[in-house]
């Protein structure tokens, strides 16, 4: 004899669970959905005997198609990196300024360049190339080294002031003030020598002194007119640009105790193509002479 409670108004089983005196029916399931939920069982048991879907300890069962999207992605950049081959060789063993004569060539370069310089160079000087303090911006014609296209390859292959490239470039500004080469008051007055070399505002008294200490400290890098020397990577002070700033503090800082930023060599970490690649894309940028 079944204990089971009967709902009178609808003649349905309850499941016996009871809610403020509110009994649950125990209505079966709409047959669709139930043959729907065993479908997915199925095709699921179906899916791990042909697919990889079971992880083991160092990989997976492969299935019996034997396919992964990382596999078929592996596949497609070979294929890619193969039809890239030809092209990729010429770069590398062509001189610059003969791939520059080569429209399709330069295009092909500088599109490849330009996502190099997304990965390898935006963290420093910018997704636009336009740099930040210590950073150059690479879209004027401000250049420390150079802006035609061997200096930039030349920059980028071996880099500046890194210890790992014997010919990385290299250039050291004294630290005038803090090793005691020049006095506060001297370190002022060429302040405001550099600040009337770049037309800006400043003291003209003390410029006065100033271009006096700049002629016996600065002007054998810099030049007598303080528009520097590329050979030596010193700066064009008449410009008005500075790759720390351009203010009275700034120029004051730079001269009593100067920053010297560092660039790696990327030729221990690209192929030559790459390399060439980058160069023309920050050639390419508008400032490149």
């Amino acid at each position: 004899m079944s204990d089971k409670h009967v709902d009178q108004p609808t003649g349905v089983t309850t499941t016996g669970h009871v809610w403020d005196g509110i009994r649950e029916l125990d209505n079966p399931m709409p047959r669709w959905w139930l043959w729907t939920f065993y479908a997915t069982i199925v095709f699921s048991i179906g899916y791990m005997v042909y697919y990889p879907a079971i992880p083991l300890w160092n990989t997976s069962t492969m299935g019996i198609s034997g396919q992964t999207n990382r596999m078929q992605l592996k596949r497609d950049l070979e294929a890619v990196e193969e039809s890239r081959r030809g092209t990729i060789a010429r770069l590398a063993n062509s001189e610059l300024s003969e791939i520059q004569g080569d429209e399709e060539l330069v295009r092909f370069a500088v599109a490849g360049g330009a996502s190099l310089f997304k990965v390898y160079c935006s963290q420093c000087h910018g997704s636009g190339a336009q740099g930040a303090p210590g950073y150059p911006n690479l879209n004027d014609d401000d250049w420390l080294w150079g802006g035609d296209i061997d200096a930039i390859y030349t920059s980028i292959a071996h880099g500046v002031r890194n210890e790992e490239d014997t010919d990385s470039r290299y250039s050291e500004m004294p630290a005038f003030g803090a090793d005691g080469i020049l006095e506060r008051s001297e370190i002022s007055a060429a302040t405001e020598y550099v600040l009337q070399l770049s037309g800006q505002e400043h003291d003209e008294a003390l410029a006065s002194q100033g271009a006096q200490v700049f002629a016996d400290n600065c002007a054998t890098c810099h030049a007598d007119d303080g528009t520097g020397a590329r050979q030596q990577g010193a700066p064009n002070l008449a410009d008005a640009i500075s790759l720390y700033g351009n203010t009275r503090d700034t120029i004051y800082a730079q001269i009593h105790r100067p920053r010297h930023g560092v660039m790696p060599s990327w030729s221990v970490r690209m192929r030559e193509a790459n390399l060439k690649q980058l160069a023309l894309y920050v050639h390419s940028l508008g400032g490149g002479e």
